[in-house]
């Protein structure tokens, strides 16, 4: 797959580069411990004045945290006086936390306190809830005290909150349960739940958690939930590692191409009478799909279950397991009836958004209409629509850029407030912006106008946000704007000499073309902090190919970039690049290779190395490398596969190496449905890593969790068999009780990474077992 092009480039670089010429002679201790100095960790405390955690009380006042010299603190700013005031006593908070703690754990600092949502009392007090542990406090102007809290007389499965937080519903013996939190009473609601066909579970195969997927209804009186059937849904297996027997975990998990996976049957479940009534949808079961992601639960909920205010009706999204279409259904509360309101289909897959994650479309019963959100036009955009004929009424937002969000809609104005990307001509088209339009026609209006990404916090009521605007290149800015995007007040800008005075440098952007000459494409670049142009650097991809995220983890300022910045600190220039067949573009640009996802983008990686390599001389297109995780892991793999001229060094982690032993919703949203042909091959033969091992050339490094309970380890075990089978040398490291993420194991796979590129791409030999830990570890 490289090709006769690839062989010519690289013998161009040969001769006009120097290829072998190492950057240095050794890497140290000392330039590990450089290196480690540019992790989040340690990078992050030395940036001053950068606001986070910002949340609007109901009486219009804004609480944030505002970090500087190494301290925090949470301020409270009246936008109505413009006066900004500590928000409570820190030091009679910690005071109450530690007592609260009785003295376990480490002791909470006044100016470290840590994350905590809040919350205005009637009485103009604060509950604060801290993130970690969940004790709440009730803190007044110069005292906290600890708010008892209620806890069930029997059982602590987590809750999924009434709208006035005095219940909550929770999952039992497959059963739903309603518990008074007041009381800690508790309410059997169901019955005949049983073993894999339980009401309210939480299990997409990847993610299983014991949480209650319902939807409230505005007043509480209802729920929205279903019975998940997964009697004939595969089953997962995975085997710890201990002394003795070997402790078994077990599961539910739908692979691509099953014959049986899992469905949903939609009910309501009314507590308004003295007896709960469970009333079914008169509907066949739906598929376990979403327009958001590849579970029913997207960021903020089942959002594709949408109540009307009066808790009569419901609107849902019923999404074929391919998902090629997306219908909109709405269903009588009190007896189940169910009725067709609007059908998209497409030919690749159906999503809410451009970037999964969100949905954006809209019940409105109350104007007899709804919100659509389509990529029709190639774009998205929202659409409104008649609710009793689906006919379209008018298009709300249009051009060649993209609604990402609805954030706000107000029905008494009819206006939207959204993010959006691509709108602003000459600027990077992932930079994110808040809009405002009408419902019933009008421009769009700019209410972020800086050249910057901007991260918004909204208050309910609309009259003001927080906008935190940065690039990855300049410091963040924070500042309180209202409802038509008038500063009201600047709230800090972030200093970054501390942070630079430790060596940190900036990443750079990039933009190259696509592998059809004419698609720019956007991606970051870092360097060494001591980047001298006159040597030669081999050049390192981090890869995820997506297609629902990209490669580059953010276009906003941040401290670290995972490792990028403390890999580049070995030797190494390190990029990212979000290729074709990654969100936020057109649909076609996302749908590039829709039906061959063994693409990976690596098309657009190798396009991207030509150019670089062919722009600066400083780098060695001799040496190049690649890693990722996950998605990443399998790009990797493919990578050193398929072009095996370009790519010398690579490090895989936790790959999906084989979309057929992988969950079902990825691949089949993706790649489409397992399609049997008459020569016995179907449209997933030649998708899999494992059959191309014999082309290995470089230096492989396989990396797997055995307890990872989202990619299976015998995903990466496949392509191990392969290359066993080929005589191919590698290596391989498994990590016994590591999930999909690796967790405690974490600063112990970055630093066999860091090693592993400096032996095989620099040539030289790494310090012998540097211990990376976290910082303050």
């Amino acid at each position: 797959m490289a090709g006769h092009s690839n062989a010519v480039w690289l013998l161009g670089a040969l001769l006009m580069g120097g290829a072998g010429t190492a950057m240095a002679q050794t890497v140290t201790a000392a330039d590990y411990e450089r290196a480690a100095k540019m992790l989040g960790d340690r990078t992050g405390p030395l940036v001053d004045h950068m606001v986070s955690g910002a949340s609007w009380l109901d009486d219009g006042s804004l609480v944030y945290r505002e970090q500087a010299e190494g301290k925090t603190r949470a301020l409270r700013f009246d936008p109505a006086t413009g006066k900004t005031a500590p928000a409570f006593d820190a030091k009679a908070l910690a005071d109450a936390m530690n007592a609260a703690a009785g003295g376990k754990g480490r002791p909470v600092q006044a100016d470290k306190l840590p994350p905590m949502t809040v919350k205005r009392n009637a009485d103009g007090s604060l509950t604060l809830t801290s993130l970690f542990g969940g004790n709440a406090f009730r803190c007044e102007v110069t005292a906290c005290t600890a708010v008892a809290q209620a806890k069930a007389k029997s059982g602590s499965e987590p809750g999924a909150a009434s709208p006035d937080g005095s219940r909550e519903a929770f999952v039992r013996d497959w059963n739903l349960w309603l518990r008074d939190v007041a009381s800690g009473k508790e309410t059997q609601l169901t019955f005949d739940g049983k073993a894999d066909y339980g009401y309210a579970t939480d299990n997409a195969g990847w993610k299983h958690t014991d949480n209650a997927v319902v939807v409230w209804s505005p007043d509480g009186s209802k729920l929205a939930t279903f019975q998940q059937d997964q009697r004939k849904t595969s089953t997962m297996t995975l085997v710890g590692t201990g002394v003795g027997a070997p402790k078994v975990e077990q599961w539910k998990y739908p692979f691509a191409g099953d014959a049986d996976v899992t469905m949903i049957e939609r009910v309501v479940i009314d507590l308004s009478g003295a007896k709960p009534q469970v009333v079914r949808l008169q509907m066949p079961p739906d598929q376990h799909r979403s327009t958001c992601a590849d579970d029913v639960v997207c960021n903020d909920g089942w959002e594709d279950v949408q109540w009307a205010k009066d808790g009569k009706t419901l609107a849902f999204v019923s999404t074929d397991r391919g998902h090629k279409s997306a219908q909109l259904r709405v269903a009588d509360a009190a007896t189940g009836k169910v009725r067709d309101v609007y059908k998209e289909t497409v030919a690749t897959q159906y999503q809410s958004a451009p970037a999964l994650d969100s949905v954006n479309w809209r019940y409105l019963p109350e104007s007899n209409e709804f919100l659509w959100f389509s990529q029709k036009s190639d774009w998205g955009h929202l659409y409104l629509h008649d609710l009793a004929t689906g006919k379209e009424k008018r298009q709300i937002t249009s051009g060649d850029w993209n609604v990402t969000q609805i954030v706000r809609l107000d029905p008494a104005s009819r206006t939207l407030w959204i993010r959006g990307v691509g709108h602003e001509a000459g600027r990077d088209p992932y930079f994110v912006y808040l809009y405002k339009v009408g419902m019933d026609g009008g421009d769009v209006q700019l209410l972020t106008p800086e050249n910057a990404n901007h991260a918004v916090t909204l208050a309910d009521d609309g009259k003001h946000f927080v906008d935190v605007y940065s690039t990855i290149d300049t410091a963040p800015v924070a500042v309180v704007r209202d409802g038509d995007g008038k500063q009201v007040a600047e709230l800090a800008r972030a200093d970054l000499s501390r942070l630079k005075a430790a060596g940190w440098v900036a990443p750079e952007s990039f933009t190259v073309k696509a592998r059809d000459g004419k698609t720019d494409l956007y991606g970051q670049m870092f360097k060494p902090s001591n980047f001298d142009a006159s040597k030669k650097y081999p050049i390192v991809t981090y890869i995820y190919p997506g297609p629902q995220v990209g490669s580059v983890r953010s276009r906003s300022f941040m401290a670290a970039h995972g490792d990028h910045q403390a890999l580049a600190e070995l030797g190494f220039i390190v990029i990212a690049v979000d290729g074709m067949g990654t969100p936020l573009r057109s649909k076609s640009f996302q749908d590039a290779w829709y039906g061959n996802m063994v693409d990976n983008t690596l098309p657009d990686q190798v396009a991207a190395l030509k150019q670089l390599a062919a722009k600066y001389p400083w780098i060695d297109a001799t040496r190049t490398g690649m890693w990722g995780h996950s998605g990443g892991g399998n790009a990797t793999v493919a990578a050193m596969f398929g072009y095996p001229d370009v790519y010398k060094v690579g490090i895989a982690e936790s790959g999906n190496h084989d979309n057929l032993t992988y969950e079902d919703d990825w691949a089949e949203r993706y790649h489409g449905l397992l399609e049997k042909k008459t020569d016995g091959t179907t449209n997933y033969t030649g998708q899999d890593n494992a059959p191309k091992a014999k082309n290995l050339k470089g230096k492989l490094f396989l990396l797997h969790g055995l307890m990872d309970d989202n990619v299976p380890p015998q995903s990466t075990l496949q392509v191990v068999d392969a290359l066993m089978k080929a005589n191919k040398d590698f290596d391989l490291l498994l990590l016994p009780h590591a999930r999909h993420g690796f967790g405690a194991d974490s600063y112990y796979v970055m630093r066999r990474r860091w090693d592993y590129f400096v032996k095989n791409l620099l040539g030289v030999e790494p310090p012998t077992q540097f211990e990376l830990k976290p910082a303050g570890m």
